[in-house]
Formats: structure tokens, C-alpha cells, sequence
């Protein structure tokens, strides 16, 4: 026998050793977690089986599993017991306990309404960071748009406006929505994360300008266009 035969048969067979020894380990595995959970609850099981049928091997095997199933169904049901139901009820009973706390219970109010309000379900309401004049010409101040569709609003002003949320500061949970024309609006490169942050630090943390950005208001539709998305 050639060495090329013997070199390509022992190949062959590593090859055959590396694919089995996964699926080999985990059977053992499986099989020991089965003996061990099966074997520990094998007596409450006997009372209730004939003596004619305890030292049958396929019941034991069939117990096994069976126990098995039974005990990650009850671990799974207790997490969720205390997951979803013991959990809410301690957290609501650890929630009116702060609130009867005067003091800590306007500082928790403010915090829980700030995480609220910049949640990730709320933030997506916020498209994009925008520059508007407010509260007066010449005086600019960070908003968010929401909305580029005017409705009755727009039709009455004779005017393509857009909803903007301007926050207050440094609790943002209040603010003014404003509906202000299109071409009075400067659209902003930054991230509403980075908006967000510059609000409610009070402007102590700018996000840096873009290299070789400029801002300029958007330019109008043409007459009879639809906004730009």
C-alpha cells in the first residue's frame, strides 16, 4: 500500500472524527442531563408504575425525558412568574414607596419623564435636528422635526409648514410645537442623540461641525412640487 493511500485513508479518517466528536459530545451531554434530572425524580414516579414494569430500561429512558421536560417547563414557568408578574408587583410597590418620599419623589418624576420622553420609542418621532429663529428674529434655538406635512394648518396660513418640537431646557419633557415655514428652517447634519444631548446638558456639550459643512436654510419647493423627503 502506496504512502499517498495511507496519508489520504488517515486524512479521511480525522475528517470523519472531526465531524462525529461534536454530534458525539452532545448526545453524552444530553443523555448524562437526562439520566441526572431523571434520576432524581425517578422515586415519585414508582409508586404509581406496577413492579412488573419498574425495571423495564425503555420506561426508565422514557421517564428520563419525561422528567426532564416537566422540570425545564416548571423553571421556565417561575422565571416568568417572577419575570412578568412578581416583578411588576414589587417594582410598582418600590415606585409608590419613592413617590411617598417627598423631595426624591420630584427628582425620580423628572428623571422616569426625561427617560420616557427620549426612550428609543419616542425618539423615532424625532426625524431630524433642525435650526429655527425663536423666540424671536435673530434668535436661533435647537428643535426637532416631526412632521413635513402642514395639513389644515399649512392650508389656512397659505404657507408650506412643517411641525417642529422645540424643548425646554435643561428638562426637556416640555416644550413648544411650533409650525414654522419651510424656508425658515435649517436643517442640521448632527444626530438627534447628539440634539438630545446638547438640550438637556444646556449647551455645554456641542457636537462638533462638520468638516467642510455649511447649513443653509432649505430651499423652497417650486410651485406645485411636493416637499422633499
Amino acid at each position: 500500500m502506496s504512502q499517498g493511500l495511507i496519508r489520504t485513508l488517515r486524512n479521511a479518517f480525522l475528517s470523519g472524527l472531526l465531524v462525529l466528536a461534536p454530534l458525539a459530545v452532545t448526545i453524552w451531554i444530553i443523555g448524562r442531563i437526562f439520566a441526572v434530572v431523571g434520576g432524581t425524580f425517578s422515586p415519585l414516579l414508582f409508586p404509581y408504575v406496577p413492579q412488573a414494569l419498574r425495571n423495564d430500561e425503555w420506561l426508565g429512558i422514557v421517564w428520563n425525558i419525561l422528567a426532564t421536560v416537566i422540570v425545564l417547563v416548571l423553571i421556565t414557568a417561575l422565571g416568568y412568574l417572577s419575570r412578568y408578574v412578581l416583578g411588576q408587583y414589587f417594582g410598582g410597590l418600590a415606585e409608590r414607596f419613592i413617590q411617598s418620599i417627598p423631595g426624591v419623589n420630584t427628582v425620580y418624576n423628572t428623571v422616569k419623564q426625561i427617560v420616557d420622553t427620549f426612550s428609543s420609542q419616542h425618539r423615532s418621532l424625532f426625524s431630524k435636528v433642525v435650526l429655527v429663529e425663536f423666540p424671536r428674529a435673530g434668535c436661533h434655538t435647537i428643535g426637532f422635526l416631526t412632521n413635513k406635512v402642514g395639513g389644515e394648518a399649512a392650508a389656512h396660513a397659505g404657507d408650506d409648514l412643517w411641525s417642529v418640537f422645540v424643548p425646554t431646557t435643561p428638562n426637556p419633557t416640555s416644550g413648544f410645537l411650533l409650525l414654522v415655514p419651510r424656508k425658515d428652517i435649517i436643517e442640521l447634519e448632527m444626530s438627534v442623540g447628539d440634539g438630545m444631548k446638547m438640550l438637556i446638558s444646556g449647551g455645554t456639550m456641542v457636537p462638533a461641525r462638520p468638516a467642510g459643512g455649511s447649513h443653509a436654510p432649505v430651499t423652497p419647493p417650486s410651485a406645485g412640487g411636493t416637499p422633499a423627503g
